[in-house]
């Protein structure tokens, strides 16, 4: 997958953290593939596909075989053949769909390098943080649960804020922009952290004032281009403690 990213500015992150000293302040975070890597959900339902359908060669599955959002293009990269790809991919994707949008299987997720030490230091800087997330209201109670064993603050005050899609249905693209006026709500939004080019695009179109930064893991792979003062960062280690 091509990266959107224009350049990568770690700097970014310790400038944040001053930025929130201000009154009210908001930081905004995306969670799958912002300070989430769902890479290992995937490949483990993935190999329980294999195993429900006899397929050996799926147990090599592994999160770094998940470079785009593509299970045929992981499947290849775990040593599938192109006709056994062929041949089981349309029931690969109907068992991944039926698990991948569940609770339960939130608990296979393992956080971004250096995310969990960053959204406790906005929090200890005085700012309110809240995760909004394409995932929808379902996913909540396994996503708190995942949150707190990754030792993420856990949403469950004024401070810290969960924002869910309503309906499995409806579209992130659309939910990110409807979610701008419950953010609103809680304060003023200082920084704005999401892979999605797109959905970071519309952060930066919506609050011009505030830091908004690309985490460059994957996308949807649509052809997205970053706007001006949208930056990247890799992951969330960085020298921002100092």
């Amino acid at each position: 997958m091509t990266s959107p990213a224009r350049f990568h500015d770690p700097s970014v992150l310790r400038r944040i953290l001053d930025a929130v000293r201000s009154p009210n302040s908001l930081v905004v975070f995306d969670l799958d593939s912002t300070v989430l890597d769902n890479r290992p959900r995937q490949s483990a339902i993935l190999r329980e596909f294999g195993v429900a359908r006899g397929i050996a060669a799926l147990d090599r599955m592994r999160p770094e075989h998940w470079r785009t959002w593509s299970l045929a293009d992981a499947m290849a990269r775990a040593g599938l053949a192109d006709a056994t790809i062929e041949n089981t991919l349309d029931d690969a994707k109907q068992f991944w769909r039926e698990r991948f949008f569940t609770s339960e299987y939130c608990s296979l997720d393992q956080a971004i390098a250096g995310a969990a030490d960053y959204v406790r230091a906005i929090l200890a800087h005085g700012a309110s943080v809240a995760y909004c997330t394409g995932r929808h209201e379902a996913m909540r109670h396994g996503t708190q649960i995942s949150l707190g064993a990754l030792s993420f603050p856990i949403p469950s005050g004024e401070r810290v804020q969960l924002i869910m899609k309503p309906t499995f249905e409806q579209t992130d693209d659309a939910w990110k922009r409807e979610a701008f006026s419950r953010l609103d709500k809680l304060g003023v939004v200082t920084a704005a952290f999401d892979n999605e080019p797109m959905h970071i695009n519309s952060y930066r179109q919506h609050y011009g004032d505030a830091h908004c930064v690309h985490v460059d893991t994957d996308h949807s792979g649509r052809d997205v281009k970053l706007l001006d003062h949208v930056v990247s960062v890799k992951d969330f280690v960085a020298r921002w403690s100092e």
